[in-house]
């Protein structure tokens, strides 16, 4: 049942990077075009740049962490079964 939790969480974050990727797309987008920002025309380049540039350090950054945690649990995982095959083999 833990692995089928641990499964789940994988596939959740996931998800949510790829809707926070797509939510950092669309406020770069609007912060482009929406109008009254900087030009009467739209927003200005540099907004867009920012907002992209920022939202995708950050969503890298808080992925990687999780990621990083999924991987610590399965490498201390794959270590705890290599421990209990060595326990159970006999020195010569």
């Amino acid at each position: 049942m833990r692995d089928f939790f641990i499964g789940v969480l994988d596939k959740l974050i996931s998800v949510f990077v790829v809707l926070g990727v797509i939510g950092v797309v669309v406020a770069a987008l609007a912060a482009l075009f929406a109008p009254g920002m900087g030009t009467p025309a739209g927003g200005g380049i540099l907004g867009f740049l920012m907002i992209l540039i920022g939202g995708g350090l950050y969503i890298a950054f808080v992925a990687g962490f999780m990621y990083l945690g999924l991987g610590i649990y399965h490498n201390t995982r794959r270590t705890a079964e290599a421990t209990e095959k060595m326990a159970g083999q006999t020195r010569i």
